[in-house]
């Protein structure tokens, strides 16, 4: 079984294991302890706080005339963190008389807090204090009692139980969506082929969609400039990790003789025209059960495309010079840098085959729109290049990187990739590759555009050394898209939290 299907069960399993341990029973017994409370103790409020992981703060997860999640106490200052910290009841009388952030949560909650007795909830697994249990306000406006504090203390124990069990819940789901992150990157690696390196949001987003459309028969179009990578998306769309091999039959629209055009689709019979001394199939033959990949779907001559429009609307053709007609099993991946709508207007591609030719296209943005690709692809071409050329080339100057990522790369990832051969090609082993070994066209930039070196350069120049680097700037650069939450950086970078910390810990990273 290859790994796309492993990745495919475990992740149902992962889901399987998400949906099976849901919050709902336990919200509805710890909401029926925040009911019973104030009837049962006699008190106008009942609030049950929650000690958050890594966190200074305790939150309100359940409260009488409070939502979920609203009422956030400090560990200093406040009655609930004393109990917390002491890991003892408290009770305290005339709270009118005194300070405190009690005084901040009536502002807050337009509630006026008498007296308070609060406990705290202790661990039946030996977790230390998991949260506290407050009560407020006596009903007959009388001081609280030891008698009550045994009471509240006896039913905290049963408390902890329920909530003891929210948070190996949390942990559990929390565990299976990191897991599930671990292998949607496990995907991503295992759908990507070649070159396609996806590091920006842009990219993860054609990906992601690639993964959902390799299941499903659907026609595509993609669009994109010359050099983008078109093909190789294709192949992943049709590469669904079936055992089963199943034909891809690429045609390059644009190089196919206008007079060609037909018989190469359909085929033809021996005899049917001069030069055709045997019969041969067309390629929606050829990609029966499989894909057929037009690309150049734009410079298809208009003379076929009524023929062609009819072959996909019945999944069926005829071969030139016969008039049997032959069945086709086919799913159609077209690709353009054209703009097919604005084709269609100007009468140069057919209305009704544009609306027949897809139902779900793909944009793949050129290189200068996904500058965060372009250090990972420069460094997957070096290693590639140097296994292929059997060369140990060390890595990029700094200048050099810095002028990678100014170019603008109008020949997009194709020319990324013939850059890094000329480069790897005129560099001794165990050097650095410099701008003045680039071509013609980005020696011309770097002289007319002077790029200023980062003050963060890398330790070095060798190739571990710029992953490293790389990997810093991708860290810097989510942190301070997420404002510091290790958490949301950690899913922009697709990698665990877990994984995220150890990386700075690693790089000796202060944020």
């Amino acid at each position: 079984m290859k790994l796309e299907n492993h990745l495919s069960l475990l992740r149902q399993r992962l889901s399987q294991v998400s949906s099976s341990w849901s919050v709902d029973e336990y919200n509805s017994l710890i909401t029926f302890y925040i009911r019973l409370l104030p009837k049962l103790m006699q008190v106008e409020r009942c609030t049950i706080f929650l000690k958050e992981p890594d966190s200074d703060s305790l939150v309100s997860m359940y409260g009488t005339g409070l939502e979920k999640n609203i009422l956030e106490v400090p560990l200093e200052g406040s009655i609930v963190g004393q109990v917390l910290s002491s890991g003892r009841s408290i009770i305290e009388n005339d709270l009118h008389l005194k300070k405190g952030y009690h005084l901040l949560a009536d502002e807050q909650t337009g509630f006026e807090s008498r007296n308070t007795l609060c406990t705290p909830i202790t661990s039946v697994a030996g977790n230390g204090i998991l949260g506290v249990v407050q009560l407020l306000n006596t009903g007959k406006n009388e001081p609280f009692s030891s008698g009550q504090q045994s009471e509240l203390e006896e039913i905290s124990g049963y408390l902890s139980i329920s909530i003891e069990s929210i948070l190996l819940n949390k942990k559990i789901i929390r565990i299976a969506e990191a897991f599930d992150n671990e292998v949607s990157r496990l995907e991503f690696d295992a759908v990507r082929e070649g070159s396609f390196i996806a590091e920006s949001p842009a990219m993860r987003e054609v990906l992601n969609l690639v993964l959902v459309l390799r299941d499903t028969p659907v026609n595509v179009l993609i669009q994109g400039e010359n050099g983008t990578g078109k093909e190789l998306v294709a192949k992943m769309i049709h590469d669904n990790g079936s055992e089963d091999v199943r034909p891809f039959v690429p045609v390059n629209c644009a190089c196919l003789p206008e007079s060609l055009v037909e018989s190469e689709f359909f085929g033809h019979e021996k005899g049917a025209f001069t030069g055709a001394d045997r019969s041969r199939k067309g390629r929606f033959e050829e990609a029966s059960g499989g894909s057929l990949f037009l690309d150049e779907i734009g410079e298809m001559p208009l003379m076929v495309q009524p023929k062609f429009l009819r072959a996909i609307q019945e999944q069926e053709g005829c071969r030139l010079g016969s008039n049997v007609i032959i069945p086709y099993n086919v799913r159609l991946i077209s690709a353009t840098n054209r703009d097919l709508a604005e084709e269609v207007k100007k009468g140069r591609f057919r209305e009704d085959l544009f609306f027949r030719l897809f139902s779900v296209e793909i944009e793949i943005p050129p290189l200068r729109e996904r500058k965060e690709d372009i250090l990972p692809l420069a460094l997957f071409f070096l290693e590639e290049t140097n296994r292929r050329f059997n060369k140990k080339v060390s890595g990029f100057s700094p200048d050099l990187l810095a002028l990678f990522e100014e170019y603008s790369w109008p020949g997009n990832v194709r020319q990324l990739l013939k850059e890094v051969e000329r480069l790897v090609a005129l560099t001794r082993d165990d050097l650095i590759m410099q701008v003045e070994t680039c071509s013609r066209e980005l020696c011309s930039f770097a002289e007319t555009h002077p790029i200023e070196e980062t003050q963060e350069g890398s330790d070095g120049y060798s190739l571990p050394d710029q992953v490293s680097f790389l990997e810093k700037q991708l860290i810097h650069k989510a942190m301070e898209k997420t404002e510091g939450n290790k958490t949301q950086a950690a899913k922009l970078l697709n990698i665990t939290r877990q994984g995220l910390l150890k990386k700075i810990k690693r790089y000796q990273l202060h944020f």
